[in-house]
Formats: C-alpha cells, structure tokens, sequence
C-alpha cells in the first residue's frame, strides 16, 4: 500500500557510505504494480526503468527500516523471501472524508498464478513496484482510507506487519506501521488502513507539485520479525 508517487535520478545529499548505511542510493522511476496485481498505466512506461540492488546482507528488521531517513536503493529482500504465499488481489485508495475513490487495480481472477522464483531480476521491478499521479488537491486531504485484499497460502501467518516510509527527496514526510496480526492458512482476507495525512507546509507542498517524480515511499511486509516483501512507490 502506498501514498505517493516515485522520482527520477539525481545526485545524492548524503556521502555515499552514509547513504549505503541507510538503505539509500541513486535510482530512476520505477514502473509496474505490486505482486500478484492487474497492471497500471504510465505515460513514461516505456521509458522509465529501476536499478536493482537486491540486498546481500540480510533483510534488515523492522527497527532498521524504521530508522531509514531515505529510499533504499534497491530491494531489501528477494521475491523468494515470500515463503507464505501471501498474494495481493486487489487495492483501492479513497478520500476517507468523502469515500471518493481515488485509485483502484485488481488482479484479473482468469490470470494463472505467477511462478515468482522463474522471474528474473531485470524483470522484478514489473511486479514490485506501481506509480500513481493523484495531482495537487491529494496533499490537501486529511486522511485517506485503503483497502487491500489479499491471500495466504497453506502456512498460518502471525504478526502480519506493514512499515511505509514516505519521502520527497532525501527527506522523511511521514512513516506508518499497520499490524494485520493472524492469517488462518489457506485464507483470502482484507486489510483496511486509515492514514492521516502529514500537514506540509506550503514551500514543501509546491516543490513536491513542481517535482512530483521526486515523492516516493517503501512499503516493508514482516511476518514477526523477518522482511517477507519489499514493495516501491
């Protein structure tokens, strides 16, 4: 689940051993929708690309990302890492205050499931990774609401966490932390998050309107305390 939209290259405000220590590094827009969903429409689509840099080292816990103060470079976890089969089927995003719809894909229910360990790494960012274009009266919402609908495999899921760290440029706007909780094995189930919106001042409202390809966010999924996906925005 995401808030904002992704960015393009530039050069770094952070020393590049600092910006490796938070996860940070230089990238291009990152085009696609998440796991398991219907695709989405860019005008850029094909030419915008992302550099993958999946992580060697480990998946970080959830008190690392929490500390992150900018966008990993990459993919923190492998797609493999989703031991527990957990599939997204569909996501919309409203104005909480008036319901209005603002955003909607859904998987295609006659689509045959997808063999995540045969996709090669150049192609990871086709199903890792959505753009989204709301316009400028987005930031002036007080709260949206999301609803995602989701599957599990045969293997029960405790501690289902969500961690979204939400930036324009090298600068942290806001970071949400859902907890899910249980899944029952074999269980299609639905995650409704209310989000409040941060208040922007007005400078940083119009840069971001001036530089909308400069917003962009990581969306971390736990189960306990091991990184299961890594999703961009």
């Amino acid at each position: 689940m995401h808030l904002f939209c992704t960015r393009v290259s530039r050069r770094s405000f952070y020393p590049p051993k600092q910006r490796q220590q938070l996860g940070c590094g230089e990238r291009t827009r990152c085009v696609g929708q998440p796991s398991g969903l219907g695709s989405t429409s860019s005008k850029m689509a094909d030419t915008l690309q992302f550099e993958l840099d999946i992580n060697d080292t480990g998946a970080p816990t959830a008190e690392q990302v929490l500390e992150y103060r900018c966008p990993t470079v990459g993919y923190m976890c492998p797609l493999t890492a989703n031991t527990y089969g957990l599939d997204f089927l569909s996501f919309r995003i409203r104005d909480y205050g008036t319901s209005k719809q603002l955003f909607e894909v859904a998987r295609d229910p006659d689509a045959p499931p997808v063999d995540i360990s045969q996709i090669p790494p150049e192609m990871e960012d086709q199903v890792r990774c959505i753009s989204y274009d709301f316009g400028a009266d987005f930031l002036n919402l007080e709260m949206i609401g999301t609803t995602l609908e989701f599957s599990v495999g045969p293997r029960e899921v405790e501690e289902f966490r969500m961690i979204e760290r939400h930036y324009f440029r090298d600068t942290l706007i806001k970071s949400y932390d859902f907890m899910f909780g249980f899944c029952i094995p074999n269980s299609t189930n639905t995650w409704e998050a209310i989000y409040d919106m941060p208040d922007l001042p007005e400078d940083l409202q119009q840069a971001m309107m001036d530089n909308p390809w400069e917003t962009e966010s990581d969306s971390f999924y736990f189960v306990g305390d091991t990184m299961i996906m890594h999703n961009k925005v």
